[in-house]
């Protein structure tokens, strides 16, 4: 199962069908404050996008919604459903993403076999409420020398206040990719600015690959 480098955060169909413009091929749908019914709405329109672009359409917290609407994965944090309970609901070919802060978060997720972890946040953002203790580049570098010591080969995506200029910094750290919200959806193009971070992630992997 290929997990995408770049994951965008969004809870707007249209700036999903800007990014996929731009090149974005992973979609996750984060929605809050609305009725079951009205995120439902919201998610279909989204799915209907990424199946035009081909890109995977991951919901956020709910798998009752990711089962509903035939989403590819769904994203669950420390306070929803336990990633072991959800694959056994949504089948063993659904991608299921956890939220992690601290090295025993990212061994316990792997040891429950999700798809990939999202870990964070890197700084502060406003995009969520009730952030876990902010982890800067150096929280990155330390877990990840703890994560390759223990083997561990679930993907660490990190996440939380993610601009276009800290792309090369996270990526030297060891982490596999980076979930970016407000870096692209604050920006005046939003196809442009996706474009940019891929562009920038793809670059840094091939100087990786040439060293």
């Amino acid at each position: 199962m290929k997990i995408s480098r770049l994951h965008y955060i969004t809870a707007s169909p249209a700036h999903a069908e800007e990014a996929c413009k731009g090149g974005v091929d992973w979609i996750q749908l984060r929605v809050k404050n609305k009725s079951e019914d009205e995120w439902k709405l919201i998610a279909e329109e989204a799915k209907k996008i990424c199946r035009k672009y081909a890109a995977k359409l991951i919901v956020n917290d709910s798998v009752k919604l990711a089962k509903m609407i035939g989403a590819d994965g769904v994203h669950l944090g420390r306070e929803d459903m336990p990633p072991d309970e959800a694959r056994k609901l949504l089948g063993p070919d659904f991608i299921i993403g956890g939220t992690a802060n601290t090295q025993e978060d990212i061994q316990r997720l792997a040891s429950l076999k999700v798809n990939y972890i999202g870990l964070g946040p890197f700084r502060f953002t406003q995009t969520k409420k009730n952030l876990s203790p902010l982890l800067g580049l150096q929280g990155y570098a330390d877990l990840m020398k703890e994560y390759a010591a223990e083997n561990l080969i679930v993907p660490i995506i990190a996440i939380g206040g993610i601009q276009l200029n800290d792309v090369e910094a996270l990526f030297g750290t060891g982490l596999y990719g980076i979930a970016v919200s407000s870096a692209i959806s604050d920006a005046p193009n939003v196809s442009e600015a996706a474009k940019s971070f891929i562009d920038k992630i793809e670059n840094n992997l091939l100087c990786k690959t040439a060293n």
